[in-house]
């Protein structure tokens, strides 16, 4: 069986400037407050609300693994949670640039993540009952991803 997608939405997280604290006994950790942002699809689009948070462990390896909360409101005023799970890798140099805040080809590095929401009852319950994996872009102050439910 092949596994097929359509586009959900993509979305712009804005992100506040990471809280680290470096060389704990699984690596360095960084909590990356969400603080608004936009979304956009054929089925819905809206705006990401502020206190959502990207909680990173930057593994030995380099890898960083993405724990993702974030909340969401469509245009029509219904509020729903994103909860996901990622990683995002790359060439030491193209890593290094990110963390500097420079324009980085997404092509050039890896980031993946898979997500599931909660809606309430309603217009937007069939949120509910799907998977969704999103690829993305790590920009100065925001992150942007592209998501697409699994069918």
């Amino acid at each position: 069986m092949n596994i097929t997608s359509r586009p959900l939405f993509d979305f712009v997280a804005e992100v506040a400037v990471p809280q680290v604290a470096p060389d704990g006994p699984y690596g360095t950790r960084r909590f990356i407050p969400i603080t608004g942002g936009s979304f956009k699809g054929d089925r819905l689009s809206g705006k990401l609300l502020s206190g959502g948070s990207d909680c990173q462990l930057i593994r030995p390896d380099k890898v960083a693994e993405l724990d993702v909360k974030a909340t969401f409101e469509t245009d029509d005023g219904v509020i729903f949670l994103m909860r996901g799970l990622g990683m995002r890798h790359g060439p030491d140099s193209v890593i290094e640039k990110i963390s500097r805040g420079e324009s980085v080809d997404p092509a050039e590095y890896y980031f993946r993540e898979s997500m599931i929401f909660e809606a309430p009852s309603g217009k937007y319950e069939w949120l509910n009952k799907l998977i969704a994996i999103g690829t993305g872009e790590r920009r100065k102050s925001t992150v942007h991803i592209s998501v697409h439910e699994l069918l």
